[in-house]
Order: C-alpha cells, then structure tokens, then sequence
C-alpha cells in the first residue's frame, strides 16, 4: 500500500505492477510478431487456406495450425504445465483457424501479464532439460517471426500485402 498526498487529500492506493526491464524488452516484440501474425491469418481469403507454395511445403491452413500449436506448447512450458488442448481439431476452415490462432495468443497473453522479471529467469523444467521462460519468450518470438516470414510469401503470390507491409506503407503516407 502506499500513500500520496495530492494537495491536502490523501489518497490510498496499490501502485500497479510494471513490468520491469527485461518483460518491457520482450512484449512489445511478442506484441508485434503477434499482431502481424493474426492479421495475416485474417488476411488470406477462406478459399486460400489449403494454398501451398510447393507441393512439399505446408498449406496456408497448416501454418496457422502449426503456430496456434507452437503458442500452446510454449507459453505452457513458461508457465511449467501441460499445454491445453487445440481447440480446433480436424476443423481447417479459415473461422475455425482464426479462431484457434486467437485463442492462443490469448492464453499466452495471460501467461505474459503475470509474469515478472524474476519470474522469467527461473529454471522450469521443458522434458528432460531445464531453461527459463525468457528463453522461452525469445525463442517463441523468433519462431512466430520466422512463421510469419514464411507466410508473407504465400500472401504476396497471392496479390495480398503483407499486414506488417500495409501498417509501414500507411505511416509512410502520413
């Protein structure tokens, strides 16, 4: 609890916990690799879903699949539990995959806001190894940023710029 004398009032009040250095490095990068990534999934017209670029590589739907999947799995080993279920199963139509690539996001949202700074050096055990949840984040990070990558060429074949390119684009219109 604290106190603060504004004027002659005083006021009582719980300061809000910021985040600290480390967390203010990593979210916002987390923000944005998640942004670009459902807006991309938002992008791609339903018809487009089962798209490959090459026979040998994942179909768009597959990619959104594979992420919300990735999110699960690892927003769970920072959190030291067993990942939650897919909610989508079988379904690989585009409401079905937005929806699961949210729903993700939105767990790992909540694994985000309750973390602190000390919280994310702690060894959690991932199998047989142990590592921290900040390597974790860093590595979902690079991993959404990498998806995402992939995925920016399958929007481009297909005439769609991608959602990181159109914010740019916008700003530079201004």
């Amino acid at each position: 609890m604290r106190l603060v004398f504004l004027g002659t009032l005083l006021v009582c009040g719980v300061a809000a916990q910021q985040p600290g250095p480390v967390l203010s490095a990593v979210i916002p990068q987390y923000d944005s690799a998640k942004r670009n990534f459902v807006e991309a999934a938002e992008a791609m017209p339903e018809a487009e879903y089962q798209f490959k670029l090459t026979p040998a590589q994942r179909a768009w739907a597959d990619w959104v699949d594979h992420t919300a999947g990735m999110n699960l799995r690892m927003c769970s080993q920072m959190k030291g539990e067993a990942a939650p279920a897919q909610s989508n199963g079988a379904d690989k139509s585009k409401p079905a995959l937005v929806k699961a690539i949210r729903d993700s996001f939105e767990y790992c949202d909540g694994v985000m806001k309750a973390m602190t700074d000390e919280a994310a050096v702690k060894e959690v055990s991932v199998g047989q190894r142990r590592t921290t949840p900040l390597a974790l984040m860093v590595s979902q990070i690079a991993q959404l940023n990498s998806h995402y990558g992939n995925m920016v060429g399958y929007l481009r074949v297909k005439g769609i710029t991608p959602p990181s390119t159109a914010r740019a684009q916008g700003a530079a219109k201004k």
